[in-house]
Protein backbone atom coordinates (compact mmCIF):
# COMPACT_ATOMS: atom_id res chain seq x y z
CA UNK A 1 0.00 0.00 0.00
CA UNK A 2 1.54 3.59 -0.86
CA UNK A 3 1.34 6.34 1.01
CA UNK A 4 -0.84 8.18 -0.15
CA UNK A 5 -2.99 5.06 0.11
CA UNK A 6 -2.42 4.78 3.55
CA UNK A 7 -3.40 7.98 4.63
CA UNK A 8 -6.61 8.05 2.93
CA UNK A 9 -7.25 4.26 5.08
CA UNK A 10 -6.36 6.51 8.21
CA UNK A 11 -8.39 10.06 7.34
CA UNK A 12 -6.68 12.75 6.12
CA UNK A 13 -7.86 16.65 6.57
CA UNK A 14 -7.65 18.48 2.92
CA UNK A 15 -8.67 22.13 2.38
CA UNK A 16 -11.21 23.17 -0.90
CA UNK A 17 -9.79 26.47 -2.29
CA UNK A 18 -12.64 27.08 -4.31
CA UNK A 19 -15.08 26.67 -1.29
CA UNK A 20 -12.55 28.01 1.29
CA UNK A 21 -13.62 24.75 3.19
CA UNK A 22 -12.15 22.06 5.15
CA UNK A 23 -12.89 17.98 4.58
CA UNK A 24 -11.86 14.95 6.15
CA UNK A 25 -11.31 11.91 3.63
CA UNK A 26 -11.05 8.22 4.27
CA UNK A 27 -11.46 5.08 2.51
CA UNK A 28 -14.13 2.56 3.87
CA UNK A 29 -14.79 -0.74 2.03
CA UNK A 30 -12.47 0.53 -0.78
CA UNK A 31 -14.73 3.49 -1.86
CA UNK A 32 -13.65 7.06 -0.72
CA UNK A 33 -15.61 8.82 1.61
CA UNK A 34 -15.89 12.77 2.49
CA UNK A 35 -17.14 14.44 5.23
CA UNK A 36 -16.82 18.53 5.93
CA UNK A 37 -15.12 19.65 8.84
CA UNK A 38 -16.07 23.49 8.64
CA UNK A 39 -14.66 26.82 6.30
CA UNK A 40 -11.74 28.14 7.13
CA UNK A 41 -13.42 30.93 9.57
CA UNK A 42 -14.03 28.44 11.84
CA UNK A 43 -11.17 26.57 11.23
CA UNK A 44 -8.47 28.94 10.44
CA UNK A 45 -5.59 26.20 9.94
CA UNK A 46 -5.06 22.76 9.39
CA UNK A 47 -4.05 22.54 12.97
CA UNK A 48 -7.11 23.16 13.93
CA UNK A 49 -8.91 21.56 10.94
CA UNK A 50 -6.86 18.10 12.42
CA UNK A 51 -8.25 18.50 15.99
CA UNK A 52 -11.63 18.82 14.79
CA UNK A 53 -11.15 15.49 12.52
CA UNK A 54 -9.18 13.71 15.91
CA UNK A 55 -12.83 11.79 16.78
CA UNK A 56 -13.53 10.67 12.76
CA UNK A 57 -9.82 9.74 12.44
CA UNK A 58 -10.06 6.87 15.39
CA UNK A 59 -13.38 6.18 14.34
CA UNK A 60 -12.23 5.34 10.82
CA UNK A 61 -8.92 3.14 12.68
CA UNK A 62 -11.34 1.27 14.59
CA UNK A 63 -13.49 -0.04 11.25
CA UNK A 64 -10.04 -1.06 10.01
CA UNK A 65 -8.40 -2.73 12.30
CA UNK A 66 -8.31 -5.93 11.25
CA UNK A 67 -10.67 -7.99 14.15
CA UNK A 68 -9.39 -10.03 17.14
CA UNK A 69 -8.78 -13.59 16.92
CA UNK A 70 -11.61 -15.46 17.40
CA UNK A 71 -11.52 -17.51 21.10
CA UNK A 72 -12.81 -20.62 21.42
CA UNK A 73 -13.72 -20.27 25.06
CA UNK A 74 -11.99 -23.74 26.30
CA UNK A 75 -12.42 -24.22 29.83
CA UNK A 76 -9.75 -25.01 32.52
CA UNK A 77 -10.97 -28.25 32.93
CA UNK A 78 -10.85 -29.42 29.13
CA UNK A 79 -7.52 -27.67 28.99
CA UNK A 80 -6.25 -29.82 32.08
CA UNK A 81 -7.84 -32.99 30.18
CA UNK A 82 -5.33 -32.15 26.83
CA UNK A 83 -2.25 -31.16 29.31
CA UNK A 84 -2.17 -34.38 30.82
CA UNK A 85 -2.36 -36.20 27.90
CA UNK A 86 0.39 -34.55 26.10
CA UNK A 87 2.33 -31.99 28.13
CA UNK A 88 2.39 -33.50 32.00
CA UNK A 89 5.89 -34.34 32.94
CA UNK A 90 7.01 -37.75 32.61
CA UNK A 91 8.73 -38.23 35.89
CA UNK A 92 6.59 -39.93 38.70
CA UNK A 93 7.90 -37.19 41.40
CA UNK A 94 6.97 -33.92 39.57
CA UNK A 95 3.66 -34.90 38.36
CA UNK A 96 2.54 -36.26 41.21
CA UNK A 97 3.11 -32.59 42.41
CA UNK A 98 1.14 -30.66 39.32
CA UNK A 99 -1.64 -33.11 39.59
CA UNK A 100 -2.35 -32.51 43.93
CA UNK A 101 -2.10 -28.32 42.74
CA UNK A 102 -4.39 -29.14 39.87
CA UNK A 103 -6.88 -31.61 41.16
CA UNK A 104 -6.81 -30.00 45.13
CA UNK A 105 -6.51 -26.17 44.13
CA UNK A 106 -7.09 -24.81 40.40
CA UNK A 107 -9.90 -27.08 39.29
CA UNK A 108 -11.86 -26.10 42.03
CA UNK A 109 -11.68 -22.84 41.42
CA UNK A 110 -11.53 -22.19 38.03
CA UNK A 111 -11.83 -25.15 36.50
CA UNK A 112 -15.80 -24.41 34.65
CA UNK A 113 -14.49 -21.13 33.48
CA UNK A 114 -12.38 -20.24 30.65
CA UNK A 115 -8.56 -19.92 30.78
CA UNK A 116 -9.00 -15.98 29.43
CA UNK A 117 -10.78 -15.48 32.99
CA UNK A 118 -7.60 -17.03 35.11
CA UNK A 119 -6.57 -13.07 35.16
CA UNK A 120 -3.62 -11.34 37.64
CA UNK A 121 -5.64 -9.59 39.96
CA UNK A 122 -8.23 -12.21 41.01
CA UNK A 123 -5.71 -15.21 41.09
CA UNK A 124 -3.47 -13.07 43.46
CA UNK A 125 -6.43 -12.31 46.03
CA UNK A 126 -7.32 -15.75 45.97
CA UNK A 127 -3.94 -17.17 46.40
CA UNK A 128 -3.36 -14.56 49.22
CA UNK A 129 -6.84 -16.09 50.88
CA UNK A 130 -5.44 -19.68 50.38
CA UNK A 131 -4.11 -20.96 54.13
CA UNK A 132 -0.72 -22.41 52.24
CA UNK A 133 2.53 -21.62 52.18
CA UNK A 134 4.04 -19.04 50.10
CA UNK A 135 6.11 -21.99 48.72
CA UNK A 136 3.05 -24.03 47.82
CA UNK A 137 1.13 -20.67 46.25
CA UNK A 138 4.53 -20.14 44.51
CA UNK A 139 3.81 -24.23 42.79
CA UNK A 140 0.42 -23.10 41.83
CA UNK A 141 1.04 -19.91 39.81
CA UNK A 142 3.19 -22.09 38.38
CA UNK A 143 1.16 -24.45 37.05
CA UNK A 144 -1.66 -21.50 36.25
CA UNK A 145 1.53 -20.16 33.94
CA UNK A 146 2.19 -23.43 32.24
CA UNK A 147 -1.53 -23.72 31.61
CA UNK A 148 -1.68 -20.13 29.64
CA UNK A 149 1.29 -20.95 27.81
CA UNK A 150 -0.01 -24.52 27.08
CA UNK A 151 -3.11 -22.56 26.08
CA UNK A 152 -1.18 -19.99 23.82
CA UNK A 153 0.80 -23.04 22.36
CA UNK A 154 -3.04 -25.23 21.07
CA UNK A 155 -3.79 -21.27 19.79
CA UNK A 156 -7.12 -21.38 21.95
CA UNK A 157 -5.91 -17.63 22.76
CA UNK A 158 -3.92 -15.57 20.83
CA UNK A 159 -0.57 -15.41 21.90
CA UNK A 160 -0.06 -12.75 24.35
CA UNK A 161 1.90 -11.82 27.86
CA UNK A 162 0.95 -14.54 30.30
CA UNK A 163 -0.95 -12.58 33.04
CA UNK A 164 0.69 -15.31 35.70
CA UNK A 165 3.59 -12.93 35.16
CA UNK A 166 2.16 -10.08 36.78
CA UNK A 167 1.30 -12.24 39.93
CA UNK A 168 3.03 -11.31 42.92
CA UNK A 169 3.47 -13.78 46.36
CA UNK A 170 4.42 -12.28 49.25
CA UNK A 171 7.70 -14.13 51.28
CA UNK A 172 7.79 -16.27 48.07
CA UNK A 173 11.35 -16.50 48.84
CA UNK A 174 11.16 -17.63 52.33
CA UNK A 175 10.68 -21.05 54.14
CA UNK A 176 7.28 -21.03 56.64
CA UNK A 177 8.84 -24.28 58.46
CA UNK A 178 12.91 -24.19 58.45
CA UNK A 179 14.28 -27.56 57.68
CA UNK A 180 15.60 -29.97 60.08
CA UNK A 181 18.89 -30.79 60.40
CA UNK A 182 20.30 -33.32 63.16
CA UNK A 183 23.72 -33.24 65.51
CA UNK A 184 25.38 -36.36 64.87
CA UNK A 185 24.58 -37.19 68.43
CA UNK A 186 20.95 -36.72 67.53
CA UNK A 187 21.61 -39.21 64.41
CA UNK A 188 23.47 -41.79 66.35
CA UNK A 189 20.85 -41.64 69.27
CA UNK A 190 17.84 -41.78 66.46
CA UNK A 191 20.04 -45.31 64.39
CA UNK A 192 20.40 -47.46 67.79
CA UNK A 193 16.71 -47.11 67.67
CA UNK A 194 16.30 -48.65 64.12
CA UNK A 195 16.47 -52.30 63.31
CA UNK A 196 17.50 -53.77 60.14
CA UNK A 197 17.38 -53.15 57.21
CA UNK A 198 16.13 -49.62 58.36
CA UNK A 199 19.29 -49.01 60.29
CA UNK A 200 21.55 -49.69 57.24
CA UNK A 201 18.88 -47.97 55.17
CA UNK A 202 19.36 -44.62 57.30
CA UNK A 203 22.97 -44.89 57.48
CA UNK A 204 23.54 -44.92 53.41
CA UNK A 205 20.96 -42.31 53.28
CA UNK A 206 22.18 -39.76 55.64
CA UNK A 207 26.35 -40.58 54.72
CA UNK A 208 25.56 -40.53 51.22
CA UNK A 209 23.17 -37.32 51.64
CA UNK A 210 20.62 -38.81 49.19
CA UNK A 211 17.19 -38.44 48.61
CA UNK A 212 14.84 -41.31 50.24
CA UNK A 213 13.36 -41.93 46.41
CA UNK A 214 17.13 -42.50 45.22
CA UNK A 215 17.82 -44.97 48.62
CA UNK A 216 14.91 -47.22 47.66
CA UNK A 217 15.81 -47.14 44.49
CA UNK A 218 19.45 -48.91 44.82
CA UNK A 219 19.91 -52.08 43.42
CA UNK A 220 23.21 -54.45 44.59
CA UNK A 221 24.32 -53.98 40.66
CA UNK A 222 24.62 -50.55 41.53
CA UNK A 223 27.47 -51.14 44.16
CA UNK A 224 31.38 -51.09 42.42
CA UNK A 225 32.96 -53.36 44.82
CA UNK A 226 36.14 -52.58 43.77
CA UNK A 227 36.61 -48.77 43.03
CA UNK A 228 34.53 -48.40 46.79
CA UNK A 229 31.76 -46.53 45.16
CA UNK A 230 28.16 -46.34 44.43
CA UNK A 231 26.27 -45.10 41.29
CA UNK A 232 22.72 -43.33 41.29
CA UNK A 233 20.83 -44.82 38.41
CA UNK A 234 17.07 -44.50 39.87
CA UNK A 235 14.51 -43.54 42.31
CA UNK A 236 11.22 -44.89 43.43
CA UNK A 237 8.37 -42.66 43.51
CA UNK A 238 5.08 -44.06 44.58
CA UNK A 239 6.45 -47.73 44.29
CA UNK A 240 7.23 -46.96 40.48
CA UNK A 241 10.97 -46.72 38.91
CA UNK A 242 11.56 -43.29 38.08
CA UNK A 243 14.84 -41.12 36.58
CA UNK A 244 16.77 -39.72 38.66
CA UNK A 245 15.90 -35.70 39.02
CA UNK A 246 18.60 -34.00 37.47
CA UNK A 247 21.86 -35.28 35.68
CA UNK A 248 23.95 -34.12 38.17
CA UNK A 249 21.78 -36.41 40.45
CA UNK A 250 24.06 -39.66 39.03
CA UNK A 251 26.86 -38.68 39.85
CA UNK A 252 29.28 -41.28 41.48
CA UNK A 253 29.52 -41.28 45.37
CA UNK A 254 32.33 -42.94 46.91
CA UNK A 255 31.81 -45.30 49.40
CA UNK A 256 34.45 -45.25 52.52
CA UNK A 257 35.52 -48.93 53.89
CA UNK A 258 33.00 -48.72 56.91
CA UNK A 259 30.10 -47.42 54.87
CA UNK A 260 31.29 -50.57 52.20
CA UNK A 261 31.17 -53.12 55.02
CA UNK A 262 27.32 -52.04 56.02
CA UNK A 263 26.34 -52.91 52.63
CA UNK A 264 28.65 -56.44 52.88
CA UNK A 265 26.89 -57.09 56.20
CA UNK A 266 23.77 -56.52 54.67
CA UNK A 267 23.97 -58.37 51.84
CA UNK A 268 25.08 -61.37 53.64
CA UNK A 269 22.31 -61.42 55.64
CA UNK A 270 19.36 -60.59 53.08
CA UNK A 271 17.27 -63.27 51.17
CA UNK A 272 17.29 -60.71 48.08
CA UNK A 273 20.89 -60.82 46.95
CA UNK A 274 21.58 -60.65 43.61
CA UNK A 275 22.83 -58.47 41.18
CA UNK A 276 19.92 -57.57 40.28
CA UNK A 277 17.80 -57.19 43.72
CA UNK A 278 17.03 -54.46 44.98
CA UNK A 279 19.27 -53.47 48.12
CA UNK A 280 16.10 -52.81 50.32
CA UNK A 281 13.91 -55.04 49.25
CA UNK A 282 10.61 -55.59 50.54
CA UNK A 283 10.05 -59.49 51.80
CA UNK A 284 6.10 -57.81 51.55
CA UNK A 285 6.73 -58.20 47.96
CA UNK A 286 8.79 -60.87 47.30
CA UNK A 287 11.35 -58.43 46.50
CA UNK A 288 10.03 -57.58 43.01
CA UNK A 289 10.10 -54.19 44.94
CA UNK A 290 11.57 -52.52 47.97
CA UNK A 291 10.43 -51.08 50.90
CA UNK A 292 7.35 -48.09 50.37
CA UNK A 293 8.33 -45.08 51.33
CA UNK A 294 4.82 -44.69 54.23
CA UNK A 295 6.70 -47.96 55.75
CA UNK A 296 9.88 -45.85 56.10
CA UNK A 297 8.52 -43.00 57.61
CA UNK A 298 6.55 -44.91 60.01
CA UNK A 299 9.52 -46.75 61.26
CA UNK A 300 11.80 -43.42 61.12
CA UNK A 301 9.19 -41.77 63.56
CA UNK A 302 8.66 -44.44 65.94
CA UNK A 303 12.76 -44.38 66.01
CA UNK A 304 12.48 -40.88 66.40
CA UNK A 305 10.03 -41.39 69.24
CA UNK A 306 12.19 -43.32 70.73
CA UNK A 307 15.51 -41.52 70.92
CA UNK A 308 13.40 -38.33 71.88
CA UNK A 309 14.95 -36.47 69.27
CA UNK A 310 11.57 -34.98 68.14
CA UNK A 311 10.05 -35.55 64.67
CA UNK A 312 11.64 -35.15 61.40
CA UNK A 313 11.27 -35.79 57.73
CA UNK A 314 13.53 -38.37 55.98
CA UNK A 315 14.63 -35.08 54.23
CA UNK A 316 16.34 -34.16 57.09
CA UNK A 317 18.87 -36.63 56.60
CA UNK A 318 19.60 -34.97 53.61
CA UNK A 319 20.08 -31.21 54.99
CA UNK A 320 22.20 -33.05 57.69
CA UNK A 321 24.50 -34.11 55.56
CA UNK A 322 25.42 -31.01 54.37
CA UNK A 323 25.27 -29.50 57.75
CA UNK A 324 28.10 -32.18 58.23
CA UNK A 325 30.29 -31.34 55.55
CA UNK A 326 30.20 -27.55 56.51
CA UNK A 327 31.05 -28.36 60.27
CA UNK A 328 34.34 -30.47 58.89
CA UNK A 329 35.47 -28.06 56.94
CA UNK A 330 34.90 -28.78 53.46
CA UNK A 331 35.22 -26.71 50.75
CA UNK A 332 31.98 -25.08 49.21
CA UNK A 333 32.63 -27.03 45.54
CA UNK A 334 33.50 -29.71 47.32
CA UNK A 335 30.05 -30.18 49.44
CA UNK A 336 28.50 -29.52 45.70
CA UNK A 337 29.54 -32.41 44.26
CA UNK A 338 29.31 -34.47 47.12
CA UNK A 339 25.40 -33.13 47.03
CA UNK A 340 24.86 -33.65 43.71
CA UNK A 341 23.41 -30.13 43.07
CA UNK A 342 23.71 -28.99 39.46
CA UNK A 343 23.49 -24.95 40.93
CA UNK A 344 26.10 -24.15 43.92
CA UNK A 345 23.09 -22.21 45.17
CA UNK A 346 20.89 -24.58 45.96
CA UNK A 347 23.65 -26.54 48.17
CA UNK A 348 23.95 -23.24 50.09
CA UNK A 349 20.18 -23.63 51.23
CA UNK A 350 20.51 -27.03 52.91
CA UNK A 351 21.28 -27.78 56.07
CA UNK A 352 22.31 -25.26 59.14
CA UNK A 353 25.22 -25.29 61.49
CA UNK A 354 24.42 -27.96 64.22
CA UNK A 355 27.50 -28.00 65.95
CA UNK A 356 29.54 -25.43 68.60
CA UNK A 357 31.20 -24.51 65.02
CA UNK A 358 29.97 -20.86 65.36
CA UNK A 359 30.83 -20.89 68.96
CA UNK A 360 34.18 -21.82 68.91
CA UNK A 361 35.26 -19.46 66.43
CA UNK A 362 33.37 -16.33 67.84
CA UNK A 363 35.27 -17.06 70.49
CA UNK A 364 38.45 -17.29 69.00
CA UNK A 365 37.97 -13.86 67.49
CA UNK A 366 37.10 -12.32 70.45
CA UNK A 367 40.31 -13.90 72.16
CA UNK A 368 42.87 -12.86 69.01
CA UNK A 369 41.17 -9.08 69.57
CA UNK A 370 41.47 -8.95 73.08
CA UNK A 371 44.03 -10.68 74.62
CA UNK A 372 45.98 -8.05 71.69
CA UNK A 373 44.36 -4.98 73.34
CA UNK A 374 45.36 -5.96 76.59
CA UNK A 375 49.04 -6.49 75.73
CA UNK A 376 48.80 -3.37 74.69
CA UNK A 377 47.62 -1.36 77.31
CA UNK A 378 49.81 -3.02 79.66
Amino acid sequence: MTKRRARYQQGSVVFDKRNRTWHFLWRENGSRRSKLLGDDKKFPTKAAALRAAERLRREVMAKNDPPEPVMTGITVNELVQHYRTEKMPSRKDTSRSYDVWLRCHILPKFGDGPITAVQARPVELWLTELELAPKSKVHIRGALRLLWDYAMRRGDIPTQRNPMELVSIKDASKRSKKPRSLTMDEFQRFVRHLEEPFRSMALIQALLGLRISEVLGLKWSDVDWFSSSIRIERGIVCQTVDAVKTAESGRPLPLAPELLEVLKSLRSSTQFSLSTDWIFASPHQVGNLPWSYDQVWRKYQKAAAAANIGAFGTHSLRHSYRSWLAAAGTQSEVQQKLMRHADPRMTLKYGELVTDEMEQAHKKIVGLALNGLQRGLQ
